[in-house]
């Protein structure tokens, strides 16, 4: 039998090494690092967060994995899915959309927690965010339509590459990376009901349950446990249980000539990827024409069919929910009418079910475009006309939004960002402080130590 290609993918990845790695792609891993780390503190503040810190508190073993926030110290396990739903529940971390949509750095935690098991430093850290980076992104442009299309979610493809990183820091050799993917790979098939509908909290859990499986996994490889070598190519495997066409090779095609992670986008807004650039048009039209929610007759919005399918349907219309008002793009539009602003405060359950905001929900229309379809995913076109109650017609479109690789956050506008969501738990010096332990990574000598700073001090 051939050599499978979690084999070839698993040689790779342990050979990887820091020097290996371009000035941009250390520079992104800095990047993507502090803005999980914001995303990170203001979602310990979040209630499903305070939930899960309630159940793992209680029943997750002490170790030597830091949980961001409390600065406890936890099983690797534990910690690992704590940090990762911190990083994922606002909905506010990066995304990668290409045939399926993906946050990667859903995938951190996992380096965090294994680096400090094994005593790991900055530059460890730096290699396993730019190596999950690498394969989920791959991952994401290998599925054609995307399993998303399927009705599977992507937190499917976290678990074939969460393992990699997790076995990555526990210096794990190549045979037992590729059982820790077999093992995390073949039990995680994740429905895409979790974004479908009425939303729940498990819509932002289930990555971080992904990445808590690719740790799990590694932990019973190092120990000698295996896992399917075929879990992606061969029978009942990936491509076959959810074909129908998967291009392999890009799964192998140019490693280590460039890396995915300078492709990767970060949110500018706390909201499902698809209703960022809907959000930055109707925001300019407000703003440039100064116009008052009582000014504004309709909101017409051209946009991808999974857009309307996804993101207005007619559950979207009545969010009441903080999960189902961020993926609701009428809600954000509406938002956006009312407060001229879509930020973590437009997503509290008071704001919800503001009259001000719920009055603008009937007056957005989303249209699938075919023509902007064809367009996808090399741009995001959206195109947004509001018509006005005196009879104007206002007409903005915009090909790809603020964030995206092509337009991105500068190293300040993650800063900013990074201060807004901590600054009720942290303070400006501890900040600082975890700041600059971010920039200067590379010289970091212990991820523990790099942990300690993110506990809040306020």
């Amino acid at each position: 039998m051939s050599e499978t290609i979690t084999a070839r993918m698993s040689r790779w990845a342990t050979d990887l090494e820091f020097d290996h790695l371009t000035d941009d792609a250390v520079r992104e891993a800095k990047r993507y690092l502090l803005d999980s780390f914001g995303c990170a503190l203001g979602g310990f503040q979040q209630h499903d967060v305070k939930i899960a810190l309630d159940v793992l508190e209680e029943h997750g073993g002490t170790g030597p994995a830091t949980v961001i926030g409390t600065g406890k110290r936890m099983d690797p396990v534990s910690a690992t899915l704590l940090n990762a739903l911190m990083v994922r529940v606002m909905d506010y971390n990066d995304i990668y959309w290409q045939q399926d949509p993906s946050h990667p750095s859903d995938i951190i935690p996992a380096a965090m927690a294994c680096g400090e098991r094994t005593g790991k430093g900055g530059r460890d850290l730096i290699v396993g965010i730019v190596l999950g980076h690498e394969f989920e992104m791959r991952l994401c442009e290998a599925a054609i339509p995307g399993i998303r299309e399927r009705g599977w979610h992507h937190a499917t493809l976290t678990a074939f590459v969460s393992p990699m990183v997790a076995a990555k820091l526990l210096d794990l050799d190549w045979e037992q990376m590729q059982h820790a993917i077999g093992i995390s790979g073949s039990r995680m098939a994740t429905l895409g009901a979790v974004t479908a509908g009425k939303l729940t909290m498990m819509k932002n859990t289930v990555d971080p349950m992904a990445t808590q499986s690719g740790v799990l996994a590694a932990l019973l490889a190092e120990k000698g446990y295996s896992g399917p070598e075929h879990v992606i190519d061969g029978k009942e495997g990936l491509v076959q249980c959810m074909g129908p066409e998967w291009k392999l090779e890009i799964l192998e095609e140019g490693l280590g000539d460039g890396y995915r992670i300078t492709q990767c986008g970060m949110k500018a807004f706390p909201t499902e990827a698809l209703t960022h650039a809907p959000i930055s048009c109707t925001l300019d039209i407000i703003k440039e024409n100064d116009l008052a929610p009582e000014q504004v007759e309709k909101v017409h919005i051209r946009s991808l069919a999974r857009a309307a399918d996804i993101l207005a349907d007619p559950s979207k219309y009545d969010p009441r929910t903080k999960e189902t008002a961020d993926h609701s793009l009428p809600y954000v539009i509406a938002a956006a009418v009312a407060d001229r602003q879509v930020t973590p405060l437009q997503f509290t359950d008071e704001k919800i079910m503001d009259p001000k905001i719920r009055e603008q929900l009937e007056k957005v229309e989303v249209v699938a475009d075919p023509e902007i379809e064809a367009l996808f995913p090399e741009l995001q076109r959206v195109i947004v006309k509001i018509v006005t109650t005196d009879g104007r017609e206002l007409t903005k479109q915009i090909d790809y939004p603020k964030g995206d690789p092509r337009n991105p956050l500068t190293d300040q506008e993650i800063e900013e960002k990074f201060d807004a969501l901590a600054e009720a738990v942290m303070t400006t010096e501890r900040r600082q402080q975890l700041k600059e332990a971010v920039w200067n990574l590379e010289n970091v000598d212990s991820i523990t130590e790099l942990m300690k700073l993110a506990a809040t001090d306020v």
